[in-house]
């Protein structure tokens, strides 16, 4: 941690790198159980960097590091692991792999710029490549990401390397092929078999010269010399010097993607692995990075990874330490941090919905902070450096303003990067104080752990006087409770209340009378009301058609005010909001004396209720429309679960933009019907589906 020396079994990376071209930015992408966490051990430990590599079973990992991880036996959330190797920086972002934490996955995208891909080596055995992988594989493909694959855990029991690298091939499409084979002792991986190299050359497996064949055509496909193929095709023999530049190239461009098999507990693959992360993967240089304008909107120059540039980092990920508070993880776009410096931090939104503004559009924020201390971390523990320069990684601590998605610029020029994508969390959980005198540690444990989680909402919701916490799925959930836990809240959970409405069932004509005489000045307003419903969504409305002056002119608005705040107030002793209403207001009297705005109002009040009683109420409930991309092999099981939920299926759609063999189901739903829809879909479709929720309209509950 920052603050405390390194322990004797580890060498925290934490010299400056002063250019950009000598820094790679890897995040790590794959299931959860894939191998990510070990790898990224066994490569520290491999370069030096720990003394040993530590396991996930006694939770000494230096990625997982956050005691949600430790308790679950895998990572929650992403963490920053540098290493040295042929004179570069290599900055490995872990990710966790389990589908609640695609927020983590997100930023780890953002902080990155290429991919490794780690698939089990039992995948090939056990059903191919999962569809998550395959959708973050496609997404990253989208954004011209770079990528390459690792088949790692290759000492398990089931491993099937080369039926596992098929499987890659098969899912992730062109462009992967093996840059090794693997040597077996019966089923235990004891080498490697350079494809390139064609060494060691007495342990040729029989298939290498068809698979150097294919792997050759492949790098040169993508080489910038269109005279090689046919020379090659010709039977030039093209040396290894030239096939591992073009290699790198094609790499470096993502228009080619090495699959590597690496064995963390042996360490064979890593030397390997480490060649093509220092020689095929691209330097921030090759980047294209984030617009950016000035915090009020106006367009500002592409950015660069120069280090004498504008400053221009992002907070892509804030955790708390005991020991020094709020720790901000900085990707650092362009210019360059250094400590005691003052910044200012621009943020695109607030997560709660009463602080947006009045057309509906999230607020920013915008403080000036002072950095103390640029750090480099590794894991936990934090090492000062004298800077961090464009293209890199680094800490920050105690920004106090700083949330998760922030810009970080210069004071003097502030700068707002566009912000990244998020899905929306769609599984809602009601928390509560445990007691009245936990309501101020509640509020700041929220504050605290709402900033610095991207992927979780929060909600107010006036109607059911609850706060709701939207996440991403039931692990998610449990981890948001332990943080605000370990932030000090004594929280309980309680179950989701959905707001309701009511309108009248029916038209009446009644009266509202409000009369009172108790000596002195009383109290006088009658006023004759047409009520009757009004079609879905059309909200309230007011007519006066008092004729002669019965009401007179100053106490017809009285009424309707009297009116609105008793539909607010609902009839029922749940208090639901009366809506799609009009009130006519007829007729009436009034006293000289005793009539006054309030007795007007309390009348009109007192009409809408006798309405009530005269015709009755029907409860509505909101339905939503929902949209669920999902496997066509899943869709049976999927429309009989929407007709369980009172669901009605407005059309399926297999069009322009979808992947093949995937469909986009679109549903009306009742939002009772929704609270565990995202836990219910990811079990139906082994997390291959997901689902988008918007508002439709209110509707009849069931009687």
């Amino acid at each position: 941690m920052a603050g405390r020396a390194a322990t004797g079994s580890r060498r925290v990376a934490g010299s400056a790198v002063t250019d950009p071209s000598r820094i790679r930015n890897v995040v790590l992408v794959g299931p959860s159980g894939a191998g990510k966490t070990t790898l990224v051990e066994a490569l520290l430990a491999h370069t030096g960097v720990v003394g040993r590599a530590g396991t996930i079973a006694d939770g000494s990992t230096v990625c997982d590091h956050d005691p949600a991880s430790v308790r679950q036996q895998r990572s929650v959330s992403l963490a920053v692991a540098p290493l040295t190797h042929d004179g570069l920086r290599i900055n490995l972002v872990d990710t966790p792999g389990f589908g609640d934490f695609v927020g983590e996955l997100r930023a780890g995208l953002r902080a990155a710029d290429a991919a490794l891909f780690v698939v089990p080596a039992n995948a090939g055995a056990t059903g191919g490549i999962d569809p998550v992988t395959v959708g973050q594989w496609a997404e990253c493909g989208q954004v011209g990401m770079p990528r390459a694959v690792v088949v790692a855990r290759c000492d398990h029991q089931r491993a099937d390397i080369e039926a596992t690298t098929a499987a890659c091939q098969d899912a992730f499409g062109a462009g992967v092929a093996p840059l090794y084979l693997p040597l077996l002792d019966g089923n235990t991986l004891v080498g490697l078999y350079g494809l390139l190299s064609q060494t060691p050359a007495d342990r040729a497996p029989a298939h290498a010269e068809e698979a150097r064949a294919a792997l050759v055509e492949g790098i040169i496909e993508q080489s910038e010399d269109e005279t090689l193929m046919e020379r090659y095709l010709g039977g030039e023999d093209v040396d290894q010097a030239t096939l591992v530049d073009d290699l790198e190239t094609a790499v470096a461009r993502g228009g080619f993607h090495p699959v590597i098999p690496v064995c963390a507990s042996s360490g064979i693959g890593l030397d390997a692995l480490l060649e093509v992360l220092a020689g095929g993967f691209p330097s921030p240089l090759e980047r294209t990075l984030p617009a950016v304008t000035g915090i009020d909107g106006s367009p500002r120059p592409p950015l660069t990874a120069d280090p004498d540039g504008p400053l221009a980092a992002e907070v892509v990920h804030t955790s708390a330490d005991a020991y020094v508070g709020r720790v901000s993880l900085v990707r650092v776009f362009s210019g360059t941090l250094r400590p005691d410096t003052a910044v200012h931090v621009s943020g695109h939104h607030v997560t709660v919905p009463e602080q947006r503004n009045g057309d509906g559009l999230p607020e920013g924020h915008d403080e000036d902070e002072r950095i103390a201390h640029v750090y480099s971390p590794l894991g936990a523990e934090l090492t000062d450096v004298d800077a961090c320069v464009a293209g890199d990684l680094c800490a920050l601590t105690k920004l106090a303003g700083a949330e998760t998605g922030d810009t970080v610029s210069d004071s003097a020029d502030p700068l707002l990067l566009s912000c990244w994508d998020l899905p929306e969390p769609l599984l809602p959980i009601a928390v509560a104080p445990a007691n009245r005198g936990a309501e101020d540690a509640l509020v700041k444990a929220l504050s605290r752990v709402v900033a610095a989680d991207p992927a979780l909402r929060l909600e107010r919701n006036p109607e059911t006087r609850q706060t709701v916490l939207w996440t991403m799925g039931e692990a998610h959930a449990d981890v948001v409770l332990s943080r605000l836990r370990a932030a000090g809240a004594d929280v309980v959970t309680e179950d989701v209340r959905v707001p309701l409405r009511a309108t009248l069932r029916g038209a009446a004509r009644v009266t509202g009378r409000h009369v009172k005489q108790s000596g002195g000045h009383g109290q006088y307003a009658v006023c004759h009301v047409e009520f009757e419903p009004l079609p879905r969504g059309s909200g309230f409305e007011f007519v006066s058609k008092v004729v002669g002056g019965s009401v007179p002119t100053q106490y017809v608005p009285s009424v309707e005010r009297g009116i609105r705040a008793q539909l607010e107030r609902g009839m029922d002793d749940d208090h639901h909001p009366v809506v799609d209403v009009r009130a006519v207001l007829v007729d009436g009297k009034a006293h000289s004396v005793d009539s006054s705005d309030a007795a007007f109002q309390t009348a009109g009040a007192l009409a809408l209720r006798e309405a009530a009683a005269a015709c009755g109420t029907v409860l509505l409930e909101p339905l939503d429309e929902i949209a669920v991309t999902l496997p066509d092999e899943h869709l049976g099981t999927v429309l009989g679960d929407l007709s369980s939920r009172r669901g009605r299926v407005l059309g399926t759609d297999a069009g322009e933009g979808l992947a093949a063999g995937r469909t986009v189901v679109r549903a009306e739903v009742p939002r009772t019907e929704l609270l565990r829809y995202a836990i219910d879909l990811r079990a139906m479709t082994s997390g291959a589906a997901t689902f988008t929720r918007t508002f439709a309209r209110y509707e009849p509950a069931p009687t």
